[in-house]
């Protein structure tokens, strides 16, 4: 792998860390909650639906709700540019 290559992953990383926040608001994941209407709203009430009525504790849908009210911890942050990274190899 050359230089160019591995700084396009790290860029990717990095991009991916620093988006992440706006991407949840804009999917309806806000700071005051789910936003009503949004794709957010709509993947919790699919999940409530196959779950027998209610959303599975500790399941994504659950998850992502306090990522998007509190911020991206660095545990997200590194799971993200994870992501990012392995994208970034695909492509």
């Amino acid at each position: 792998m050359g230089l160019l290559t591995a700084l396009a992953f790290g860029a990717g990383a990095a991009g991916t860390v620093a988006a992440a926040p706006a991407v949840l608001a804009v999917v309806g994941f806000t700071s005051a909650g789910i936003a009503a209407g949004s794709i957010a709203a709509s993947l919790m009430s699919f999940s409530a639906v196959a779950s027998g009525g209610g959303v599975v504790a500790g399941s994504t849908v659950a998850i992502i709700p306090t990522i998007g009210a509190v911020g991206v911890s660095g545990v997200a942050a590194a799971a993200s540019s994870g992501v990012g990274l392995l994208v970034g190899l695909l492509i």
